[in-house]
């Protein structure tokens, strides 16, 4: 996976073992490889990654425990995505609760359905 390799070489902090990134959670693995589709579709480099996540992990000036690194890597994403597209500060705030209120009428083991914009 050339992408994600890149993808580890731009960014040496990533939790990993020995067989590559390291994930507690399913949202962190999907966070990783929504970072590595929107760099292979152009919307960002991975400098300009880089430059975000970077800049993210400096303003939380070590608050958020290493275990929860994806907060930061979700953080940047969110930044990034704002920054390189047209998305809107608020719109992204109106879909994550969008996305909290159809999760919360959910019943468990049900996929989450999101209504189209």
């Amino acid at each position: 996976m050339k992408a994600e390799d890149d993808l580890l070489a731009a960014v040496d902090t990533i939790p990993r073992d020995e067989d590559g990134p390291a994930f507690s959670e399913p949202w962190e693995a999907q966070a990783f490889a929504m970072a590595v589709c929107l760099n292979a579709r152009g919307l960002f480099t991975w400098n300009e990654w880089a430059k975000t996540l970077g800049a993210v992990i400096n303003a939380d000036d070590g608050r958020t425990p290493a275990r929860d690194y994806y907060l930061l890597w979700l953080t940047a994403l969110e930044r990034i995505v704002c920054e390189e597209s047209e998305l809107a500060a608020q719109d992204l705030a109106r879909r994550k609760h969008a996305w909290a209120e159809a999760a919360a009428r959910t019943p468990h083991g049900k996929a989450v359905e999101l209504p189209a914009r």
